[in-house]
């Protein structure tokens, strides 16, 4: 393809598209205003405008602060992996009070997930647990972004697209100037409350599904049962945590493995739940490998396959729901293959937490 021909066929992905949508939207007695009116939607040719809940508060996009907008502005898809990003990067900062953590995302799913002692360490152990598909992510923080940070954040190599940070130095932000195409955005203090009206809405042709947001109640060890022989080792239930949160944030069926303060592999948004834990153990050979991590599971474990390929694959543990006609079978094999077994319910209780997400 010629030069000419090569900029006639990327015109699409930089042509706005006009669009007429209203100021002010109602659902029931929820009042969105409109705030950006984008390029286009998630594909070229079709409007799309970015709409604030009225009144919401603290950190959420509604408090959102952009600060560079990069030559093309801020995207359809962008503002949604930002979102994803900043509730769980929310939730784990809850968790773990005091840590920087760092959230990458693409397509609405996380690509890397971390936490470390400063923002810096935090960065490279997210980028690192799949850098292939690191690649144009959106890079949500936890942390201030500073000059060391923003020096990586910048290269080619990496294309990211959006850095979402409650603060940046004015080093930082001299340096990430350089990079023309990259968006800049400021988020609220999180350590204050998020606050809008709870609910989430799907559009169907048709109709709206509304439900309640979900929030798991799994943010400490007393939180686990155990139901196999043997007993979990203290950091294998703070990898089970940790994981189980991203689980919660991930596409399903979702299957995560990773350790406590990364994850490793993502395996998200297949039909069968062993699909997604072979993949999940064969991205994660782009990075940290699978051996010595932990096996969160967003739902139950309809057969013994996904317990034989965690032990295959060197893995040691296991944290998922209960509700399977074949819950003993299944725990039964991972005592036979000496896997701990963590159940999403506390000790004593019958019911167990389940995390899909489809977004």
């Amino acid at each position: 393809m010629n030069s000419k021909k090569f900029q006639e066929a990327r015109r699409q992905y930089l042509t706005k598209i006009k669009e007429e949508f209203p100021d002010i939207m109602m659902v029931g007695e929820t009042r969105f205003v409109k705030r950006i009116s984008m390029r286009y939607g998630e594909n070229p040719g079709y409007p799309a405008a970015f709409y604030v809940e009225d009144g919401a508060s603290g950190p959420n996009m509604a408090t959102m602060e952009v600060l560079q907008e990069g030559s093309k502005g801020l995207s359809y898809i962008n503002v949604a992996d930002m979102d994803l990003g900043q509730r769980l990067l929310i939730k784990l900062s809850s968790i773990y009070p005091g840590e920087a953590i760092a959230v990458l995302i693409k397509h609405e799913m996380p690509s890397g997930v971390a936490k470390a002692k400063n923002g810096l360490e935090a960065f490279l152990k997210a980028w690192g647990c799949d850098p292939l598909s690191n690649f144009g992510s959106v890079n949500v923080f936890n942390f201030e972004v500073n000059e060391e940070l923003a020096a990586l954040l910048i290269e080619s190599s990496r294309n990211i697209e959006v850095v979402y940070a409650p603060s940046f130095t004015p080093e930082a932000l001299t340096i990430l100037a350089n990079r023309k195409t990259l968006r800049l955005c400021r988020m609220a203090s999180i350590n204050e409350p998020s606050h809008d009206n709870g609910l989430e809405f799907k559009r169907l042709a048709g109709g709206l599904l509304i439900q309640r947001r979900f929030d798991s109640k799994i943010i400490s060890p007393a939180d686990l049962d155990v139901v196999s022989k043997r007993k979990p080792k203290e950091e294998e239930m703070e990898a089970a945590i940790f994981n189980w949160i991203v689980a919660c944030f991930t596409r399903s069926n979702a299957v995560i493995i990773g350790q406590k303060d990364k994850v490793h592999g993502i395996g998200s948004g297949q039909r069968s739940r062993i699909d997604a834990a072979e993949n999940a153990i064969r991205l994660s050979r782009r990075g940290y490998g699978p051996e010595g991590c932990i096996l969160a599971s967003d739902a139950f474990m309809p057969f013994t396959d996904v317990v034989e390929l965690a032990a295959s694959s060197g893995l040691t543990a296991l944290i998922a729901p209960l509700g399977s006609i074949r819950d003993e079978e299944v725990i039964r094999r991972a005592d036979e293959l000496n896997l701990a077994f963590m159940v999403t319910r506390k000790p004593g209780e019958i019911d167990s937490e389940r995390a899909f997400l489809h977004r």
